[in-house]
């Protein structure tokens, strides 16, 4: 990983968004992220990090902009890192076919099909429309998707207590149209024998930013708790 290059520095909130961009070596390509750096902190004073991977057609600016989650996250003491987990302008053969897979969708999967075997790096990660994401970047073997799917990770978790929030909106089209399958992971962990899992349903709310700026509040005071923040 080469250096960092700050593009844009912007005040909010009391803190400072920093759009920075480096030159990733596994991707070869120049990837871009956002910092929000709390009023105060620094080396000698470093604040926790929250980190925020982007979703599917998202962008730096949409989250940063509309999610409001740094507003929560100043006054409760965290850093935020906003990563595009997903390279762009690569062209690869099959990159701009869909909407939900390729150059539109973030997804952290290790790759192993061609044309896409050098584009991204580990880790697990539970994608919309999964299925088509995994074999498309996987492969055909259903083994394989395992080890990257979080319904079938959970069963052999022995971290104690998962302390996990999850938020699902009802009038999500994912959601409805069986896409994400949150009961799935809840039947997992129940037939687990784990604890810690907080799976709400929000009645009305969709996929948009107006549900994550709702709840943002939520889950960024359940990381600060979680760091021993408060």
């Amino acid at each position: 990983m080469g250096g960092f290059t700050t593009n844009a520095t912007i005040k909010s909130f009391g803190g400072r968004f920093l759009k920075l961009s480096h030159r990733a070596f596994q991707t070869r390509s120049t990837q871009n992220f956002t910092l929000f750096i709390l009023p105060g902190a620094s080396v000698e004073k470093p604040a926790p990090l929250l980190i925020y991977l982007l979703d599917l057609t998202c962008s730096l600016d949409d989250v940063t902009e509309k999610g409001f989650l740094h507003a929560y996250a100043a006054l409760l003491g965290l850093a935020l890192l906003y990563l595009d987990t997903l390279p762009r302008g690569l062209n690869l053969l099959g990159e701009h076919d869909a909407g939900d897979f390729g150059s539109r969708a973030s997804y952290v999967p290790c790759i192993y099909r061609r044309p896409l075997d050098g584009w991204l790096r580990c880790t697990y990660f539970v994608s919309e429309v999964a299925g088509k994401a995994f074999e498309g970047y996987l492969g055909e073997d259903r083994e394989v998707w395992k080890k990257h799917d979080a319904t079938e990770l959970v069963k052999s978790w022995k971290g104690g207590s998962l302390n996990c929030l999850i938020d699902v909106g009802t009038d999500d089209n994912f959601y409805k149209q069986g896409q994400l399958l949150p009961e799935n992971f809840e039947t997992a962990v129940k037939e687990t024998d784990l604890e810690g899992l907080e799976l709400r349903y929000q009645d009305g709310y969709d996929h948009s930013y107006f549900f994550i700026s709702t709840f943002g509040a939520d889950h960024v005071k359940h990381a600060a708790k979680a760091l021993g923040l408060f």
